[in-house]
């Protein structure tokens, strides 16, 4: 495990995004981001770092090895950023307001697929793949402020 900082920046060619619906509440902009990005690292190992380990030798786990960059948008705009990751078959990760009243794994699994795809009220959308296709995916969004 290579611990010395490099001197140089890194570029990416690929990127990690998260859409997010504007009229969320801040605990919801939260909780919606941290559901999107494990269905990532968990399909994706290649976007997962090398474990960290303090000075001490204390091991913690790995994390996504480049950063996560935060949009949001309406929901119309949410919805064609859907279509697009779709129509591109980025891998993807979603989030519909139905998972609110849910309490688990399981009923959100249920939730999703008693849905037609056309049908689905996204709250929040993960995508990862190359940059220049992310960033069509998620045009129109903003920055998260």
């Amino acid at each position: 495990m290579d611990t010395a900082p490099s001197p140089e920046p890194i570029r990416f060619d690929t990127k990690i995004a998260v859409l997010l619906r504007a009229d969320l509440e801040p605990w919801q902009r939260l909780n919606v981001t941290s559901f999107l990005v494990s269905g990532l690292g968990t399909q994706l190992p290649e976007v997962i770092g090398d474990p960290y380990e303090d000075a001490d030798g204390v091991p913690y786990l790995p994390m996504f090895r480049q950063p996560v960059m935060v949009f949001e948008a309406t929901k119309e705009t949410l919805t064609t950023a859907h279509a697009r990751a779709l129509s591109r078959a980025l891998p993807r990760a979603v989030f519909t307001s139905d998972l609110f009243a849910t309490g688990h794994d399981r009923d959100n699994r249920a939730a999703v697929r008693a849905v037609p795809t056309a049908d689905l009220d996204l709250v929040g959308l993960a995508v990862y793949g190359p940059k220049n296709a992310v960033d069509k995916v998620v045009k129109g969004a903003r920055m998260h402020p």
